[in-house]
This record gives C-alpha cells, structure tokens and sequence, in this order.
C-alpha cells in the first residue's frame, strides 16, 4: 500500500467547499476545510493527481514541519533543522516565498531572507555548496506562513498558480480568474447538464473564460494537462514514472471526451471581448468547439436540441452611483430570459444581489463568492413560471417589512419624522413646482443627515459626529436611514447617494470625492440644471438659494448681469432667462466653467452675449473696465487656491472685496451679496455711503426654514 502523506490545496474564500467535493470526486477521502484551504491525507498520486486535475485550487502544498515562533533567530533555526537536502540538490534552486508577521520580522522581503539564509547556511555546512534563488522557475518553491506565533513550512508542488492554465493570452478589463470560472460552472450543475448533452450560452462572455472552462469540464481536459512547468519537478522525491503515466491517461481522456462536447455559444456586443474569446479558445484546443459571435445579449436566442444553462457575468457596478445604470439590463435579462429561455437554468454571478432581483426572477439557490476582495453572489434560477415574480409586488412588500425592521430596531421617531415632512413639503413643492428640495436637515439628533430630493434621486449627506458620539451607534443610525429612505419615498436604493460633509480645509474643499463623470438633468421652474451625486461634495446647485436665484431673473430684464465666483452658473442661467442684454460668468476653475457652459447650452444660452471668464476674480475685478447693472457675487468661507496671488477669508477680506466689485457696478446698478458662513457679520461702518437691503429672510425658502442661519443676503446700492 502506498505511503500517504498530509497535503494542502489553496483557495480563495467561497471556494472550499466546491474544491472540497472536487478533491472527494478524485479519490481523497474526509478532506477537511482549514484556513485559506483544504487540508487532505492522500497518497503521491492522488496528489499529483490534485495538481493535474483540480480546476478550482490555486496551489497544492506538502507541509513539512510546524514550530512555535518568536523572533527572527526562532524561524532562522527552525527552518535549517529542516532535512533539506532530501528535497533538493545542493546545487539547484530555490524561491521562498514569505506570508505573516512576528517580533522581529515585519516584513515579508526579510522574513524569506531570514528563511533562505537558514537553507543556504545548512547546505554549505553539510556539502560544502549552497543552492542558488531562482524567482522564475525555481527547483523547489517553497512556502512559508506565519500565524499566530506558529510557522508553517511546506513545498508548493504546483510551481505557479493552478488558474494560470495557459490559454489567455488576449483580455478585456477585470477578466475573472479561471478557477473562479470553474467553481461557478461546477456550483451550477453544468457537468450533470453537459453530460446530457445540454449546450450553454454566455450572451456577455468578455475573453471567454467560462465558456472555455466549460468546454474543458464537458471535454473532460484536465486542467492542468497544457503546462510545461511544475514546482515538484525539481522536488528530489519527485516520481517522474508515475507522473507521465497519468500525463497519459489525461491525454487519453481528452481525446474521448473532446467528441462530446455539447454545443457551447460564447457571445459579446464588444468586438475586442470577441476577438479575446476567439484568441483565447484558439489556444486552449476548443475553438471549433465553441460557436463564437459579436452580438447584442439581447437578440441571443437557445441553441436548437435540449434545454441547457445560460451562464453570464454581467456588469454590475462596483462604484457608488454605479449600480443604477445597470438596472434596466438586470430587468430586460430577466425578460429576455422568460420570454425565450422556458425549461432552462440559469447563473449570474453578480456582485449587487440587489440588481438580481431587477430580474423578476426567484433564485433556487444563492451562495457567496469573492471576485478578488469583492464579496459576490451566484444566482441559480430555473426558468420556469413557478419562479417568476411580480416585480411591484415584490418590491412593495420588500419595503414594508425594511419599515418594519427598521422601527423594531428603533427608527420609528425617524420615520415620523420623514412622514410629516414629506407631508408638508410635498404638497408646498407641488403648489410651486419645485422638484429639488431639502426634505429632512437633522431634525433629530440621532439621525444627523441633511437628506435632499432631487427629483427621484435622493443626495444625503451625513454630518461627522463629535468625537462623544459612539461611532458604532452613529454608524447604525445611518444604515437604518439609509435603509428607511429608498423604502419611505419608493425611491430604488441605487439612486441615494451618500457624502459625509465635515469642514473642508486647505486644499481639501477643492478636491474631488470621486471621478465617475455622471451627470443628470432636473428641473426648476422654468430652468434645467445638470446636477453630479457622487464626484463632489456639493452637487453643482444650491438648493438654498432657490428664492436668491429667482428674484435676480426678475431683476435681470434689460440688464447686463456679472456673476463672480460663478460656480455651475446656475445664477446666470436664471438672469439670461429672465431678460438678462448680457452676461459675464467668471470663476477660476475650469471644471466648473465647463458645467456652466452645459447648463446655459441646456437653456438654450450661447454666443457672445454671454462670456464664461476663468480667472481669479479678485484679480479680474481690479483689470476689467466692463460695468454692470446687476452683479451677483457668492464667494468661497476661505480659499488658499494655488492659482489665487493670495488667501482669502470671507470675514477679513469682504470690505475691500465689496469695494473692488462696486467700482464695477453701474450708477444704479444692484449688487447682490451672499454667503453660506454662519458666523460672518457685516462691517457696515466701513460701508456707511452704501445701502443695504437685508433679504436673508426673503431669501430663505422653506424647506430651509429650520435652518435660518444657512445663508446671510443683502441687495446692495448707491443711496
């Protein structure tokens, strides 16, 4: 009876269970899941086997020896009282490779160090020669963990990753790893379907991993089978006999198996994911095994014969405010795949099981899977009327019992809270047609969000607690609002987009939170304006200054119009509506520009009549000789930009600013000055030959009404 040995195969989380019944399947008996893997006791050929056949580990180790570790000279000794040279000759290669921590060893560069000296010393005291590091293709690679003060040493007999099976040689963008690929065919039952002949379709196959790992499960191709390179082949009790006769034995499988491969579709609106599927299938051996298309998932219809799988990893959205542009194609897969998909299964594997349920379908079945760090799902539907679902029936009931939870778990004050608002507001903003408004502004001290509707989108923005609040109870606060939300205003989860607005200071308060580039159009009155959720912490419209910007189009007719420190125009936009001759937009980024520039050509605003001037407008207000009846000027708290000549602070500088902007102003001219810091006070005895008009309160709309500090407002004139 053959020796038998304790081994180790590797797999990422969500795979051992796949890869423990894979390792059953070749003959491992009671293989144990462990940490990082599966833990099995088989013979040399049932290893060797493992690394030949496994499609889902990622490598198969040999544990050598286990020692309790404490410092750098604890793994130094452990490792050289290691029997070496019964694994390699004195004058091969090595590579170690170092995961984990321990006093004194830090980091993994001087942990592999430490670990190769030990080897490197113990031969030259026995032969009188030392192997070499060879990283590339090592005769023995060896690996070396770390944990819990406790080090384990084992040979990696695979070499090289086992999901490098050689074949991709062209991708497209976030391509998923081959043994992932595998894993999810196998959890779908794919090889009880191949083997009855049953074909498979993937509508969205990007380079053609899965269908190229389901031509090779249906083939019966060993995974392994392509490689040239093993990490046991310069292991000293390596066993080449044995392992050519199972080299043969692979080969003999996969000439009997290649013949029945049932029919497998692999198609791709995109023609560079075509062209990387048909290079990729090229070289694994299965090109004329796999029908391969450029075509719209939408118009793909079943291969004639048996039903069978559609399998398909579809976009999903990883980014916040992502996952909305992917809802209607989770909801026309579903329909696509109850109008002509009747009597088949199928899997998505999708990192946003709530876009899953877009699909109008029940899974049977739905279990976890790491796409890298990614935690993911694969949905398993069978396509079959009993599992349709109402889609606005699912969705009222999902959101009275998110109701429900969330008053159990003591949101019930919130959700009252919102319900009276909601009342009040909603029939004020249709009374006068305004669709964005502020809705909710910590009302409630527990709940510290400023929630704004825009339209049928919702912009929240949690305020950082002070450092006395449990960040933990702070944390649950926001989920529950977040929860209540979408469910309390029938708004999707996917269209609220969360911001924790804290004081911005320096450079930060111009700096981008993200960089999506996704922009949507509301309404106000008779204005449209383009609006981000997710790259900036303001959204590029004010909803306090509703009223400001309505009384400067009715003061706008006939005059020209300056607007300073213009931000996304959304002023400007409302005096050349309202009649403005001319208008001058002016601030110094040009990002902001450029959305000023959309939101007056949404208006139908453009041509020389209205400039958009990038520049520092305390700088351009001393060089223009331009005058203006009307000017609009909304500057910054503070601002240290490097492109400014200088600092500038609202409370310190804004009588020499207001100075420098009245020389601009026509006799009669009207200035409207604004600013969103709470704590400014007007110096008027520096300004006694001005007049002064306080419109804060007239400004001051009112879903803000709660809140009368949000901003100070003055119509300013020559007596």
């Amino acid at each position: 009876m053959a020796e038998e040995m304790i081994f180790f195969a590797t797999a990422p989380a969500g795979i051992e269970t796949v890869l423990a019944t894979e390792l059953g399947a070749l003959g491992v008996i009671d293989p144990k899941p462990a940490r990082g893997g599966i833990r099995f006791q088989a013979t040399q050929e049932l290893a060797y086997r493992a690394c030949l056949w496994s499609r889902t580990a990622s490598r198969v180790l040999l544990p050598l020896a286990e020692f309790a570790v404490a410092s750098a000279d604890d793994l130094y000794q452990g490792v050289q009282a290691l029997p070496w040279e019964e694994h390699m000759a004195p004058d091969g290669t090595l590579s170690i490779e170092f995961t984990g921590t321990c006093p004194g060893i830090n980091h993994s560069h001087f942990g592999a160090q430490r670990a190769k000296d030990a080897i490197v010393d113990r031969f030259r005291a026995r032969c009188g020669r030392r192997p070499g590091v060879e990283r590339q293709r090592p005769d023995l690679r060896i690996h070396l963990l770390v944990h819990d003060a406790r080090a384990s040493v084992s040979l990696d007999l695979s070499g090289d990753s086992l999901h490098r099976r050689g074949y991709r040689q062209a991708t497209v963008a976030a391509p998923l790893k081959e043994t992932l690929a595998a894993a999810l065919l196998l959890k779908a039952g794919w090889p009880a379907l191949a083997e009855m002949g049953g074909p498979l379709l993937d509508p969205m196959c990007g380079s053609g991993t899965l269908a190229i790992e389901a031509a090779w499960i249906a083939g019966d191709q060993a995974p392994g089978l392509p490689r040239t390179h093993w990490g046991f082949t310069g292991w000293l009790g390596h066993i080449p006999a044995l392992w050519n006769r199972l080299l043969a034995e692979a080969t003999e499988r996969r000439e009997a198996g290649f013949r029945r491969i049932p029919p497998i579709f692999a198609s791709d609106l995109d023609p560079k994911a075509v062209r990387a599927t048909s290079i990729n299938a090229h070289q694994a051996g299965i090109a004329k095994h796999i029908r391969i298309e450029q075509r719209d998932w939408a118009t793909v219809e079943p291969l004639p014969g048996a039903s069978g799988l559609v399998m398909v990893n579809p976009p999903y959205g990883e980014r916040l405010g992502e996952q909305g542009d992917w809802i209607p194609l989770y909801t026309q897969l579903g329909d696509r795949l109850k109008a002509g998909f009747a009597g088949w299964r199928a899997a998505v594997f999708t990192g946003n099981p709530e876009l899953g349920k877009r699909m109008g379908l029940r899974a049977e079945k739905t279990h976890v899977f790491f796409n890298g760090p990614l935690e993911c799902r694969l949905l398993q539907f069978r396509v079959e009327p009993d599992f349709f679902v109402d889609r606005a029936a699912a969705d009222h009931r999902a959101r009275d019992l998110m109701l429900e939870r969330a008053k159990a778990a003591g949101a019930e004050g919130f959700i009252n809270r919102l319900r009276k608002n909601l009342r009040h507001l909603s029939r004020w903003a249709e009374r006068e047609g305004v669709s964005c408004y502020r809705l909710y502004d910590a009302d409630l001290p527990d709940y510290a969000v400023a929630v704004d509707r825009y339209e049928q989108w919702l912009h929240v923005q949690e305020y950082a607690p002070p450092a006395s609040i449990d960040p933990n109870r702070a944390r649950a606060r926001l989920d529950q609002a977040l929860a209540v939300l979408p469910a309390l205003l029938d708004i999707p989860p996917e269209q609220v987009f969360l911001k924790i607005r804290q004081r911005q200071k320096g450079a930060k308060q111009y700096q981008k939170q993200a960089e999506y580039g996704h922009f949507h159009e509301v309404r106000e009155g008779t204005a449209r304006f383009l609006v981000n959720f997710t790259d900036y912490l303001d959204t590029g419209l004010f909803l306090d200054h509703r009223l400001t910007r309505r009384l400067l189009g009715e003061l706008a007719a006939g005059r020209r119009f300056l607007n300073l420190f213009a931000y996304t125009a959304t002023a400007t936009v409302y005096a050349a509506l309202g009649g403005a001759t001319r208008t001058t937009t002016v601030d110094l980024s040009t990002t902001y520009l450029d959305w000023a520039k959309r939101n007056l050509e949404l208006n139908g605003i453009s041509g020389p009549n209205h400039q958009l001037i990038p520049a520092d407008c305390l700088q351009w207000a001393t060089q223009t000789r331009d005058r203006y009846d009307l000017i609009f000027l909304d500057p910054p708290t503070f601002s240290n930009s490097k492109r400014m000549e200088k600092t500038f602070d609202i409370q310190r500088d804004h009588i020499e600013l207001l100075r420098q902007v009245l020389c601009l102003l026509a006799p009669d001219g009207i200035l409207v000055f604004s600013t969103n810091y709470r704590k400014f006070r007007l110096e008027r005895e520096a300004l006694a030959d001005l007049r002064f008009d306080d419109w804060s309160r007239r400004t001051l709309p009112p879903d803000f009404a709660g809140n009368p500090k949000i901003h100070q407002c003055w119509r300013i004139s020559r007596p």
